[in-house]
């Protein structure tokens, strides 16, 4: 049961969604009408710390005087052509991001899910017209408890029964394995199998870590045997765990990488898959495309945020803060909190039952001014904008202890 809402201005406009928005989401009763940094204003003048930065699409925090810039200048030049042209912003935009992950070309695609199924088909093109799978026989290898979208094909290989249940039938050619045994993965691996398709920490599962080493183990066991490495990326990546990509925390290098979310600035949807030719170059032109992939405003946006990267100075913020976050977060342990897992300013929170939900829990939060997301029922996620200040994250702490105590 959500809380009620009493603010008329709030309660009207959600009655208006309710009456017009299909119901596929539960969203926390609040209507944000401005967002600043790491702040955000609802309707009726209140603010909240927002603890969720859009599920990390909002790294660089709101309203970020550089990107919006860079948006506004390109707004005023040309925001599309379809991929029929060219534009004059996506070569600079490709070269930029190629060089941030290292390698030499990049697919542009607009949602993460887009970017997550354009990784399948890149991975399944490979299989067939470089390693010589036989037709229609090429399997990808996924993780238990994977969140890679939420598109007909993906869901087919998710065992979450939410985002599973009554959508079928689904496509064939995905083999699980539970995530962090490599063992496990390794012997999933066949004649037929072209990829492994991981996240590094999975998210929507509760900010899930592997045992360290299981990412090296990984790519030591694709390149021996052949099997390209992709590493959905969307969330975890771009600065979120204080190193640009989460790969980085064990020096792995995938085959390919999944990017999304924050690449937009938190201001438009922008995802791309990022690989070497000899990887993305099975592509053929009219095998895969977007409208407005690749636009020039898309564009635009995106080469600035991966120039503010190149400095690293965001990543190094997310380092500094993540070890204060865990440090503050272990505290909790045994005082209404079960468990912690932190990836730089990136954690989940298991919350005791004894002291509610974890929707009851983001519920009472957000009285007092925190907006957090639960997940899977005892877990809340907290991912603070990179641009968050230390007495910030002390300040929603100190909300959560008091939650936790009342």
């Amino acid at each position: 049961m959500s809380a009620p809402v009493r603010d008329s201005q709030t309660a009207a406009l959600i009655a208006v969604e309710d009456a017009h928005l299909a119901h596929n989401y539960h969203p926390l009763p609040v209507v944000i009408t401005r967002g600043e940094g790491a702040w955000v204003t609802d309707v009726e003048g209140k603010r909240y710390l927002d603890l969720l930065s859009a599920y990390s699409a909002l790294n660089f925090g709101h309203s970020h005087p550089a990107i919006l810039a860079a948006a506004r200048d390109q707004l005023d030049r040309l925001t599309l052509t379809s991929r029929a042209y060219h534009n004059d912003r996506l070569a600079p935009f490709a070269q930029a991001l190629a060089d941030l992950a290292g390698k030499d070309m990049v697919l542009p695609m607009n949602t993460g899910a887009e970017a997550v199924e354009t990784g399948i088909k890149v991975a399944r093109a490979w299989g067939y017209r470089v390693k010589g799978i036989a037709p229609d026989a090429a399997t990808v290898v996924v993780a238990h408890g994977n969140f890679h979208g939420r598109t007909t094909t993906i869901v087919g290989f998710s065992d979450d029964p939410d985002a599973r249940e009554g959508f079928g039938p689904f496509a064939p050619g995905f083999v699980h394995v539970p995530f962090g045994d490599a063992a496990a993965l390794a012997a999933a691996i066949d004649e037929n199998t072209a990829a492994v398709l991981l996240e590094p920490i999975q998210g929507e599962a509760g900010v899930v870590i592997p045992p360290e080493g299981y990412l090296r183990e990984v790519r030591e066991i694709t390149r021996e045997r052949g099997v390209l490495m992709i590493a959905d990326e969307i969330q975890s990546g771009l600065g979120r765990v204080g190193t640009t990509f989460a790969c980085d925390r064990e020096q792995v290098v995938p085959d390919v990488y999944l990017l999304g979310k924050a690449l937009g600035g938190g201001i438009l949807p922008l995802s791309a898959v990022v690989a070497d030719a000899d990887v993305l170059g099975v592509i053929r032109p009219g095998e895969h495309g977007s409208t407005f992939g690749g636009n020039p405003l898309a564009a635009a946006v995106g080469l600035q945020v991966v120039e503010m990267l190149a400095s690293g100075e965001f990543q190094t913020r997310a380092a500094a803060l993540g070890q204060h976050l865990e440090a503050k977060l272990a505290e909790f342990v045994g005082r209404g909190v079960t468990a912690v897992r932190v990836a730089g300013l990136w954690a989940g929170i298991d919350i005791d039952p004894a002291r509610g939900t974890g929707r009851e829990v983001a519920e009472r939060l957000l009285a007092r001014g925190v907006l957090v997301k639960d997940t899977h029922g005892q877990t809340i996620r907290i991912a603070p904008p990179l641009v968050v200040r230390a007495t910030e994250l002390d300040w929603a702490l100190e909300q959560l202890r008091v939650v936790l105590a009342g």
